[in-house]
């Protein structure tokens, strides 16, 4: 440590600070991992979290980390920690209650410092459960309706599906089917239809298909179903940009164009969805900046000893248009 402080030209106490993960000045935090780095430090992380009390590690809950959304949480989360010294402990809810009360019970026997639940799938039964944690959890991409005995940080997903629906109104569509992952997905259809109820138009439960899988085989199955109960729809709505994939190929095998014939709109702007062809239309959420405040909300719980305050931070999404959705053609 001695050699580390020499190194940035820090007192040793400094590096105390950045290795424990306690607030530094950015650039002197830059100084001391890069001496870090160059002279291949190693504390022991046993030893300092005997000492300290603290382990400088956070616990973090995804759904799945196949799902594309989740893995760029992950990522931003990792990034964050990384910056102020901690580790990141991950595992996966898998939809599943039990699984989630499993992994809670594992969680509280490692001591983390810090608990961020990502989505809220199989999480909302366990909710008694993380209120009486003995380290600060906040909740972030909940699209229920939000507890008021955690701190929330997500996104206004009825305000995203509001978007979707009021872009293809103002492109002229009426017809439009919606393929969508129920009830997890229901804050993202409501918008969509307070979209159309706005200009005096109804989405009827006809033209909604519920997946029964949350992938491109699911969103195929879904849109072929719509196309077939309706095959003078324009537009159809994905209430994820995978779903959105399995759209396209659907349109694509029923012998018609996107968007020339049926426009496709996704949800969550995943990274792949730029560079399929057509490229697809979707709503753009801010993952990485609700994963950074999520985080720093619990590092400064965690920095002052005491629970992070009940508040519920909602993002504003946006629209990425692309090349896969387009005005109707006029009939006849």
């Amino acid at each position: 440590m001695a050699e580390v402080a020499a190194r940035a030209g820090v007192a040793k106490q400094t590096v105390s600070n950045v290795v424990s993960g306690k607030k530094v000045r950015p650039e002197t935090l830059a100084k001391v991992n890069t001496a870090i780095a160059e002279l291949g430090y190693k504390p022991n992380l046993v030893a300092r979290s005997l000492r300290t009390g603290s382990t400088a590690t956070v616990g973090l809950f995804v759904p799945r980390v196949a799902n594309a959304f989740y893995s760029e949480v992950v990522e931003e989360v990792e990034n964050v920690l990384v910056g102020h010294g901690y580790n990141l402990l991950l595992a996966t809810t898998r939809d599943d209650p039990d699984y989630t009360r499993a992994h809670l019970e594992n969680l509280a026997a490692r001591s983390v410092d810090a608990l961020l639940v990502a989505g809220d799938n199989a999480v909302e039964q366990q909710l008694p459960m993380l209120l009486e944690a003995a380290f600060p959890v906040a909740l972030c991409a909940w699209e229920g309706d939000a507890p008021t005995t955690l701190p929330v940080v997500s996104i206004d997903y009825e305000h995203a599906g509001f978007l979707a629906g009021r872009y293809l109104r103002d492109l002229g569509h009426r017809n439009v089917a919606v393929i969508a992952d129920l009830p997890a997905h229901t804050p993202r259809v409501r918008g969509l239809r307070r979209a159309f109820a706005d200009d005096g138009l109804t989405i009827e439960d006809r033209q909604i298909f519920a997946c029964t899988r949350d992938d491109a085989a699911g969103g195929f199955a879904a849109s072929s179903a719509a196309l077939e109960a309706d095959p003078d729809v324009t537009a159809i709505f994905a209430t994820h940009d995978i779903l959105a994939v399995g759209a396209i190929e659907a349109v694509v095998r029923s012998g018609r164009r996107v968007p020339d014939d049926v426009s496709i709109v996704g949800f969550d702007d995943i990274a792949q969805v730029g560079q399929i062809k057509p490229a697809l239309t979707t709503v753009t959420f801010p993952k990485r900046e609700m994963a950074q405040q999520a985080v720093e909300l619990l590092l400064r719980a965690v920095d002052s000893g005491r629970p992070p305050t009940n508040v519920l931070t909602l993002l504003r999404p946006t629209l990425t248009v692309r090349d896969s959705s387009a005005a109707p053609r006029a009939s006849g």
